[in-house]
């Protein structure tokens, strides 16, 4: 089995428009994430874990879990 990195670019079957499109707003936005700032931080947030990736929530003691 190949990977497909053998074969000759010349080779290969030209992009469709559509296809091309794609390509280039891709590489637009990985340009765009390459250059973008951190978001900030969290102010006066759970302490620990994300509470809601682990299904349950703190709050002044009392947990409920979603």
């Amino acid at each position: 089995m190949s990977d497909g990195s053998s074969i000759p670019v010349s080779a290969r079957k030209p992009l469709s428009p559509a296809a091309q499109r794609a390509l280039a707003e891709a590489d637009a936005r990985r340009q765009a994430a390459a250059g973008a700032k951190p978001p900030p931080k969290e102010v006066q947030g759970p302490k620990g874990l994300e509470p809601t990736r682990y299904g349950d929530w703190e709050s002044k003691g009392i947990a409920s879990d979603f």
